[in-house]
């Protein structure tokens, strides 16, 4: 590789890759002043390259310092606090030179300078030319992980579409278009069948750049999936006419979503659900049939917490404990059992949902025990 072909290589890395041009130049100097060190076993040099004509020169320098720095160790040794000598700093000539001498070879030379002499090997073109190589790979691929970091960093609790690429014993790699992501199998909806090549929505749940490379972890199954889902599919969650409060899930069997308006016109509920229910439609199809229970939110937590146990009706909430966020609930013997739900899981999912703990009783329970609550 001449000169001409390295500034072609660096301008071209530059233009594609958007790296700064003097970082790809300080890079090669650093990597091409290592490169001599070791092959000459000279430790006091340095590697410039012209940034007009690509042109390569090695240059052992010394170190300008007074004229009375001594020649040696004087009998006078310093001592510090504890007791220990104190090293001298002597005057070291193969690394150092006396400014008196340095000025017959340039007057304008002043301690802390260096004197350069040019000792560029004949050969050397040979390792300027495989370390260039090197340098313009390496910051290919540094480029080429920091755009994608630039890309990809913000979007942890994005969803993103993407193309199923392979799958091994644990996991499916999803084809994000610059880099893959991981989407565990245990994060996919239980029951759903994922083919090869085919498109499907993911929930970014971390992204991570190590230094070595960018890991992005995917799900299906988390919450924030389904928060996404609703703003892909309800424009006025989008425009903020209707605010989204919460999300409880347990994937594949059922979902709360609690969501409100500050405008009295606007029904928040009627706006998920759209016109014949083709809004949440989508949703629940994309969701594999996972059923979905839209409540109203409520800043009373009375009355956000009976929301939130949706398909009971007629029940009777308290606030037992403001600072603790726990409430119990009394329900009658119709409503009971639809307010746990099967296995607990609509009461669950309630308590998920509203942030508070919740104790559900049959009203003969509740009579038993002394409780009585209910509003005269």
């Amino acid at each position: 590789m001449n000169s001409k072909e390295f500034l072609s290589a660096v301008d071209n890395i530059v233009k594609e890759k958007g790296i700064d041009r003097e970082e790809v130049f300080e890079a090669m100097e650093l990597a091409l002043t290592s490169a001599y060190k070791k092959n000459f076993h000279k430790t006091n040099v340095k590697v410039l390259i012209s940034r007009e004509t690509g042109e390569i020169k090695v240059y052992s320098y010394l170190t300008v310092v007074s004229d009375d720095k001594p020649d040696d160790y004087s009998d006078n040794f310093e001592v510090d606090e504890e007791g220990n000598e104190i090293e001298e700093d002597i005057f070291k000539p193969d690394i150092e030179i006396r400014l008196s001498d340095a000025r017959r070879e340039d007057k304008t030379l002043e301690v802390g300078d260096t004197l350069d002499t040019e000792v560029t090997p004949k050969d050397f073109g040979r390792v300027a030319a495989s370390t260039a190589k090197q340098v313009i790979v390496q910051k290919m691929r540094e480029a080429e992980r920091n755009s994608i970091m630039d890309e990809f960093g913000d979007k942890q609790d994005e969803m993103l579409i993407g193309t199923v690429a392979l799958e091994d014993t644990d996991n499916y790699f999803i084809d994000l278009g610059r880099t893959n992501g991981i989407l565990p199998k245990k994060d996919t909806i239980p029951g759903e069948k994922i083919e090869m090549g085919s498109q499907i929505k993911v929930y970014v749940s971390k992204v991570d750049n190590n230094g070595k490379s960018l890991l992005i972890l995917l799900s299906r199954s988390h919450y924030g999936f389904v928060k996404r889902l609703f703003e892909h599919e309800i424009p006025e969650l989008s425009d903020g006419a209707v605010l989204l409060y919460s999300v409880a899930r347990e994937a594949g069997f059922r979902s709360k979503v609690a969501v409100y308006s500050e405008r009295a016109n606007i029904d928040p509920i009627g706006a998920c659900i759209g016109e014949k229910g083709s809004r949440i439609a989508h949703i629940i199809e994309e969701l594999g049939g996972e059923k979905i229970d839209i409540v109203r939110y409520d800043k009373d937590p009375s009355i956000f917490i009976e929301n939130a146990l949706s398909p009971a009706k007629n029940l009777t909430v308290a606030i037992t404990d403001p600072k603790k966020q726990e409430a119990m609930v009394i329900a009658d013997k119709e409503n009971y059992s639809l307010a746990i739900g099967k296995k607990g899981q609509n009461a669950r999912l309630a308590s998920r949902l509203t942030h508070y703990k919740i104790d559900i009783k049959t009203q003969e329970e509740a009579a038993s025990e002394g409780i009585n609550f209910r509003e005269e």
